[in-house]
């Protein structure tokens, strides 16, 4: 009896806690601003498991990612090295800064166009009125992994999602420690 009553005051404590722990990463990356990761931005799950926990972007301290982005000028120096266009520009479009930079990472490693990964992600139009995107890449926004698949099936999207998502932290990590 008094195991079951345990079992059951732990399971209410844990449902009524879990909305606040959805909220707030709660991984490596989910302790805010002063962590390694605390710029990263949410990264939802994607379709093939390829998700992370970081925290959110947009609402570190109540700054935009062009704030974040024009205090962090290597960040924005790498980005613009990744993409060929300014971190600012590049971001434009996508929930967080992690989602970003991992997609900068991926165009990069895979040769896939930043524009129509960046499209296909943010369920934008390209910034270049000559980009030869797929027509798979309009409409709804996808997750990075989905996206991978969509312009470069042969790819393993997961193990390539993964790969960004660690890069993207990487260089979150040393522009917050460098900042």
């Amino acid at each position: 009896m008094k195991r079951t009553y345990i079992f059951v005051l732990a399971v209410a404590v844990a449902l009524y806690c879990a909305p606040a722990f959805a909220q707030y990463g709660h991984g490596p990356g989910g302790m805010g601003m002063g962590s390694a990761n605390g710029m990263a931005g949410s990264s939802h799950a994607n379709s093939n498991g390829a998700g992370s926990h970081t925290s959110s972007a947009a609402a570190s301290n109540g700054k935009t990612m062009d704030q974040l982005l024009t205090q962090n000028t290597k960040l924005s120096d790498k980005i613009s090295a990744l993409t060929g266009e300014s971190a600012q520009q590049s971001c434009t479009g996508f929930k967080n800064l992690g989602q970003c930079v991992a997609a900068a990472h991926v165009s990069k490693n895979l040769g896939i166009s930043f524009d129509c990964l960046k499209r296909a992600m943010t369920g934008t139009a390209p910034s270049s009125s000559t980009s030869a995107c797929p027509a798979a890449t309009t409409g709804k926004s996808m997750s990075l992994g989905k996206a991978i698949s969509t312009l470069s099936p042969n790819t393993s999207s997961k193990t390539e999602a993964k790969k960004g998502q660690q890069q993207a932290n990487q260089d979150l990590k040393n522009a917050t420690n460098n900042s």
